[in-house]
């Protein structure tokens, strides 16, 4: 049996794309933090390279990029950690006597209409002290083994988190030589296809990611502010969180949610102040979803919420967190592959069958410095 040249390559590249994915399966641990490296290198080159332009040397611009960066992330992570800590504990003592304040309410008013009904507060005393008081120990045990996290693993997880920066440094300040080393090694024939490919799709990548930081940055002032007034104490930590969760689509928004309702239920103790949370996180997502994610992320990235939520899980579930990494440069990349796969078949036979070609060719991007 004889194979065409077509063939041959194209089990070729089969085969590269196989030994890729096992390489990537068996070495997930040893690639988290020079993939989550990568990551923060490319979100952050831009900004070093900005730096750059206006005479602040590289090694200081990325220095500065990746400190700014880490404060944030240590801010929110300062902001949270206390509210969930604060918060847990008073649901022992808060919940049942709501429970019983419902009791009140709900017992008239389902006897006008014949019906016995109440929630048995002693049984949910009797299991909040059960799961929180002298069982903390336990929760924390179970939830280290769910995770698979023992002390060498969670060695590792600190490990990583103090390389993967020193590692997005150095890329940084090695960028553009790295990027040009990459491309020397596609075959020249095919440099200027696989040129625009790259381009096309780190438009799409980089227009997604600069779109949903600002769309997280108007949320978090969103909700921080709406919060505050309808008189929640706990409205900047609360907020902030909201606004910058919601780069998991809906994942994050109903977080964010939960943690306001338990704040204004353990504060308020009353219908009213829950039902204006409920009411400032109603507005906020038809805010969200009607004026803030089309006008600022836009429709024509294509990177829609469902595809987010299922790249993120379906990476993360054959890769781990290798694979949440690399969910969205590779969400990326197949979509540009299926647009082009699209254009070819609308201006195939197959597809117009004796009809005029459409004029569905693909728009020329601007190229990007990234690549």
């Amino acid at each position: 049996m004889t194979f065409t040249p077509q063939q041959i390559r194209a089990a070729a590249w089969l085969g590269i794309a196989l030994a890729v994915w096992l390489l990537l399966s068996l070495l997930a641990p040893v690639l988290t933090p020079f993939l989550l490296a990568g990551v923060l290198a490319y979100a952050l080159h831009p900004a070093v390279e900005r730096l750059h332009a206006r005479r602040v040397p590289r090694w200081l611009g990325a220095g500065v990029a990746l400190t700014l960066l880490m404060l944030v992330m240590l801010a929110v992570l300062l902001l949270i950690v206390p509210v969930i800590t604060k918060q847990v504990p008073l649901l022992k003592e808060q919940v049942p006597v709501l429970l019983d304040r419902l009791n009140d309410w709900l017992i008239p008013v389902l006897g006008r209409f014949g019906v016995e009904l109440q929630v048995d507060v002693a049984l949910v005393r009797g299991w909040l002290q059960q799961l929180i008081s002298g069982h903390e120990g336990e929760l924390v045990d179970g939830l280290l083994s769910s995770l698979r996290i023992g002390g060498s693993a969670l060695m590792a997880v600190a490990g990583n988190l103090v390389l993967a920066p020193i590692v997005a440094y150095y890329l940084l300040l090695d960028w553009a030589n790295l990027v040009g080393r990459a491309k020397g090694l596609i075959p020249p024939r095919w440099r200027t296809v696989v040129q625009g490919f790259l381009d096309e799709t780190d438009e799409v990548l980089g227009q997604y990611l600069r779109g949903q930081l600002l769309v997280m940055g108007v949320l978090a002032v969103f909700y921080t502010v709406g919060l505050a007034l309808v008189g929640l104490k706990l409205a900047l930590p609360i907020g902030v969180f909201t606004g910058l969760a919601v780069f998991i689509p809906y994942l994050g928004f109903g977080l964010g949610l939960v943690l306001a309702l338990l704040a204004a239920v353990l504060q308020f103790q009353a219908v009213l102040g829950v039902a204006l949370v409920g009411a400032v996180y109603a507005v906020g997502q038809v805010v969200e979803s009607m004026y803030v994610t089309p006008r600022l992320l836009g429709e024509r990235i294509g990177l829609h919420p469902i595809a987010v939520i299922f790249a993120l899980m379906a990476f993360g579930h054959l890769l781990g967190f290798v694979g949440v990494l690399i969910a969205l440069p590779a969400s990326a990349v197949l979509l540009v592959a299926i647009r082009r796969l699209k254009t070819r078949y609308m201006n195939s036979a197959l597809y117009l069958d004796g009809a005029a070609p459409a004029a569905t060719a693909a728009q020329p991007v601007a190229k990007d410095p990234n690549l």
